[in-house]
């Protein structure tokens, strides 16, 4: 099983990314044949600075290697590393319906933010599936509002499959469900657009000032609380075992249990999550050597996967 995942360097790594993209892409490297990029060309639909697209790419590399990528179990590499993505895209262009990409919700939800349009922009689900299909990839973990990416790859690859045989995996989308959306410090999504994002790798004192600024009920430290409605909950259980779980529940429910208390646990463990993280990526920030061998070696063995795809779309279209 060949399983795929990508990540845009389109700033700062935060709990939303971790819990709904990274974590669950490193435990799938223990499950089958894992293919990891950081989507450098999708960032340049949003980031006009070559100075902080550079500086994001690297800190992108090396927040997954610091959360336990293992580069001889994953294939992690720079998208524009890999030139052949974009020829794989064109050929996958020639069967897109326009009505297809005029369908899908992330260029809708962009231009709504006040980004410019663009054809990059209008085009990066196209471009999203040459990633998928050029790596005949199987199961591609996504959070569920990333799933219509998949669905209108999938679409592509069978359209070009019926027009001119098979020569494209179908991939499956994979949504770990339980976390599918993570909260932000508002209850909404986190995300950078909306400022409300808890930073992977950030100062320890700045994460903890935010974390004690999210926003809960009115309720007081007396009165019984339900942890379904809260949010601080909603991002603790993401950390904690069952047993851990269990207790804050309990505090939760039992009374004289305030917010504060609940927002100081959360950000213990936190801390105690990330900490031998952030060590991990001090060593590797002192050796920018060996994170740019992993990329260039996991460069290398993308393009040799990602030439026999092409060769076998270029052949199937007459251009062999």
């Amino acid at each position: 099983m060949r399983i795929l995942s990508g990540v845009q360097p389109s700033g700062k790594l935060h709990l939303g990314n971790y819990f709904g993209m990274m974590r669950p892409a490193l435990r799938l490297q223990e499950k089958g044949e894992a293919y990891l990029f950081i989507a450098n060309y999708h960032a340049l639909t949003t980031v006009h600075d070559p100075v902080r697209l550079k500086q994001d790419t690297w800190d992108v590399a090396l927040d997954f290697l610091a959360c336990g990528l293992d580069p001889a179990k994953t294939v992690f590499f720079r998208q524009s590393d890999v030139p052949e993505v974009h020829e794989l895209a064109w050929l996958l262009s020639i069967v897109t319906p326009m009505g297809l990409l005029e369908r899908c919700h992330s260029y809708k939800d962009k231009i709504a933010k006040g980004i410019a349009p663009s054809h990059g922009l209008f085009a990066y689900p196209v471009l999203m599936a040459s990633d998928i299909l050029l790596y005949q990839s199987n199961l591609v973990p996504v959070g569920r509002d990333q799933k219509q990416h998949v669905e209108v790859t999938r679409d592509m690859a069978i359209k070009f499959n019926n027009e001119f045989g098979e020569v494209f995996t179908v991939p499956e989308p994979f949504i770990p469900e339980e976390v599918a959306v993570v909260p932000g410090l508002d209850g909404q999504k986190m995300s950078k657009s909306y400022g409300n994002t808890v930073e992977l790798f950030g100062d320890m004192k700045e994460a903890k000032a935010r974390i004690m600024k999210i926003v809960t009920d009115s309720k007081g430290l007396e009165e019984p609380k339900d942890p379904a409605a809260c949010n601080v909950f909603a991002l603790y259980k993401l950390f904690a075992n069952a047993e851990q779980r269990a207790a804050m529940e309990a505090n939760y429910r039992g009374g004289n249990y305030g917010y504060g208390h609940a927002k100081k646990a959360l950000f213990a463990i936190f801390e105690e999550t990330f900490a031998p993280f952030c060590a991990k990526r001090a060593e590797l920030q002192a050796n920018p050597d060996f994170v740019e061998e992993v990329l260039r070696r996991g460069a290398e063995r993308a393009r040799a996967e990602a030439a026999k795809t092409l060769d076998k779309a270029r052949k199937a279209v007459g251009l062999a």
